[in-house]
């Protein structure tokens, strides 16, 4: 074990052991918080936990794993001791120093069992994030921690949604059984899980798409950004419900909008005040548009309709030739009756004796009806083998459904979705709800996106991106934007390079760790391609805030990226907070930091769980009932207000890190 002392002493067994009276809030130790991973999310975490909210933080990486003997191989040793250097440099750096964090502490642990957990601590802990790239270490792990630490708040990071939900019920009711004394509610010692590829994935697929929605959806509730271009002169931008952003790119430098060489007055700025927007014309911006309750809506094309068309049945050579007969037969049959003197409906069904060969010779009939029956004759001849082919392409449709489809020859205006792992698996899905053209490539033929690819009959081409042939495959010379979201920055790169190579103007999306990396990748990209977009997103990044949060005990909605940065809408109680409690909406905004942008006034009794309209609204009450987001300035905030803040990481962390009372942690766990 490598750490750095020192922990504060564990409270006596009796003090952890008592009960409060029935209906009081537990007194709550303001205890460490312990982060478990093995990648850059716990990084971030951590860092984001020590600098922003001044926590004190344990952090437990993974160690070399022995054999039954005890010896451990140089390359897992080598791995595990590089992890532990970067964990500690990272949580070396100088934190805030307003409010010291105290002394961080690094350990390792080839396995998260109940001693791995004792060493950190974890019976004195406030809080635990469990955020291993693998879901069965993370499970094991809480079913550990909660069995040491019923009163513990939980954060665990899992791809699986479904088994998620069901896991947070379990440890949830696992905690209620072992406190029988306490109140419920008394402590905060909820389950959160989170997915780190859902939290960034629309932020990938909106950065992809020009024009495309930055929405927030959480907990009944629908946010819905936009990022408006620059206006042109003598024109300003329509403000919505709410300024979110001022972007770096202007009226002149439209390509400017990544932001990466900008800083001061021409970089972004999050959350500006009025005066500032007024000011700042010829600037691109990130309004609020709409706040809804979240409806049902049909389900997408990729799960219900995109079924199998009659185009993907028959190849077009083979609709042609049907299309053909069909016409020829129906013209001989016109000619019949012209030439004829019948009925139609006999001359139709003389043409279709001759066509399918039943006897019925044009013995001492006219020379133009015997010309007629040879061709039909002809024409049934050939309509055979059209069927056969019509019959076996049918059936090779069947047998190859479960195959990949090849991009079609005409393609163009689409996406280029490199890498189906879990991000890029639940950026394919957002690409599908949006109906965009996707072309996926993808290296490993047994990635976990390549089900889903198949199941929404998207064209997806095998093989690395950095061989000869593959992009061109996947039309990249035709395609829209290039969207490179592997785990390794150097293939993200090579490919955006290649793909530029391609196409000058591409719009390319990069999955990049390092932000001086990214910095430089984009001062060079924009420098060779000045008229062409590029962005640079990192997946940890714009999750990390959502953990800390939850590690806080705050409901984090959601996040939408502001070029680089990262705007975050939270819930929050009224009560407690000065800065917001008894204050006026326009009193209450910070710029820079929060903005109020929506409230539920119902009453706390008869609030949902989720933030969805409450109960009608009732003429004689004093107050407004369920959700109001086109806020009069002068509204005053209420105590029993619940409200939606549009909030910086710094500004949340100023406002929630270190603020309320204690008192307070009954609220928190309903809102969790």
């Amino acid at each position: 074990m490598n750490t750095v002392p020192h922990q504060p002493p564990a409270p006596p067994p009796s003090a952890q052991n008592a009960q409060p009276p029935q209906g009081s809030a537990a007194p709550q130790s303001r205890g460490h918080m312990i982060v478990c991973g093995d990648d850059a999310l716990a990084e971030r975490l951590a860092a984001e936990l020590r600098a922003l909210y001044g926590e004190q933080v344990t952090v437990v990486v993974p160690g070399a794993p022995g054999d039954g003997a005890g010896r451990v191989a140089p390359a897992a040793r080598a791995r595990a001791s590089a992890l532990l250097a970067r964990m500690q440099s990272v949580l070396g750096r100088t934190p805030d120093q307003s409010e010291p964090a105290g002394p961080p502490r690094v350990q390792q642990a080839a396995v998260l069992d109940e001693q791995a957990f004792a060493d950190a601590g974890v019976t004195e802990a406030r809080a635990l994030a469990l955020v291993h790239d693998d879901d069965e270490i993370n499970i094991r792990a809480a079913l550990v921690a909660r069995r040491l630490n019923p009163q513990l708040r939980l954060v665990i990071r899992l791809y699986n949604r479904s088994l998620g939900r069901h896991l947070a019920d379990l440890l949830d009711q696992a905690a209620a059984l072992s406190t029988p004394g306490f109140a419920p509610g008394s402590v905060d010692n909820s389950t959160t899980v989170l997915s780190d590829a859902d939290t960034a994935a629309p932020a990938l697929a909106a950065s992809a798409v020009a024009g495309t929605s930055k929405i927030v959806q959480a907990d009944g509730l629908l946010l819905r950004a936009v990022e408006r271009n620059p206006p042109g002169p003598g024109q300003v931008s329509a403000p919505g419900l709410a300024t979110l952003a001022l972007l770096s790119a202007t009226t002149n430098d439209p390509a400017g909008s990544e932001g990466s060489d900008s800083d001061g007055r021409d970089g972004p700025r999050l959350l500006p005040g009025d005066d500032d927007v007024a000011a700042a014309t010829g600037r691109g911006t990130v309004v609020l548009e709409t706040i809804t309750p979240a409806e049902r809506t049909a389900q997408s094309w990729s799960s219900a309709g995109r079924g199998m068309p009659f185009g993907s049945f028959f190849s077009k050579r083979l609709r042609w030739s049907l299309f053909g007969l069909t016409a020829s037969v129906l013209g001989m049959a016109i000619a019949t009756w012209a030439t004829g003197d019948m009925h139609p409906l006999r001359a139709g069904y003389l043409t279709l004796l001759d066509l399918f060969a039943i006897d019925d010779p044009a013995i001492g009939e006219p020379t133009a009806r015997k010309v007629l029956q040879l061709l039909t004759g002809l024409a049934g001849l050939l309509l055979l083998p059209v069927l056969l082919a019509a019959v076996l392409e049918a059936l090779g449709t069947f047998r190859t459904s479960a195959a990949l489809r090849r991009p079609p020859r005409g393609l163009s205006g689409h996406i280029v979705l490199l890498g189906l792992g879990k991000v890029g698996t639940r950026v394919l899905s957002r690409l599908g709800e949006l109906d965009i053209p996707v072309v996926c490539v993808e290296a490993d033929p047994e990635a976990r996106g390549i089900p889903l690819a198949r199941s929404m009959r998207v064209p997806t081409v095998i093989g690395d991106a950095a061989s000869d042939g593959v992009l061109e495959a996947a039309k990249v010379h035709r395609a829209a934007a290039l969207l490179a979201l592997t785990s390794v920055d150097t293939t993200n790169l090579e490919a955006a390079l290649s793909a530029r190579a391609l196409k000058p103007d591409l719009r390319v999306v990069l999955r990049l760790y390092d932000d001086a990396f990214a910095a430089a990748v984009y001062r060079t990209l924009r420098a060779a391609h000045p008229r062409a977009l590029t962005r640079s997103r990192s997946v940890s990044t714009l999750a990390a805030p959502a953990f800390a949060g939850a590690m806080m005990g705050r409901q984090i909605l959601g996040a939408i990226p502001v070029e680089r940065s990262v705007l975050l809408f939270a819930v929050l109680e009224v009560a407690g907070y000065p800065q917001l409690e008894g204050r006026t909406i326009a009193e209450s905004f910070r710029p820079g930091h929060w903005r109020v942008v929506a409230l539920d006034a119902t009453e706390p009794a008869e609030r949902r769980p989720d933030l969805s309209a409450g109960p009608e609204d009732d003429e004689s009450a004093p107050r407004p009932t369920g959700l109001v987001w086109n806020l009069h300035p002068g509204h005053v905030l209420d105590p029993r207000d619940r409200v939606v803040l549009a909030a910086t990481r710094q500004g949340l962390a100023e406002l929630l890190g270190r603020g309320p009372a204690p008192q307070r942690s009954a609220d928190r766990a309903d809102q969790t």
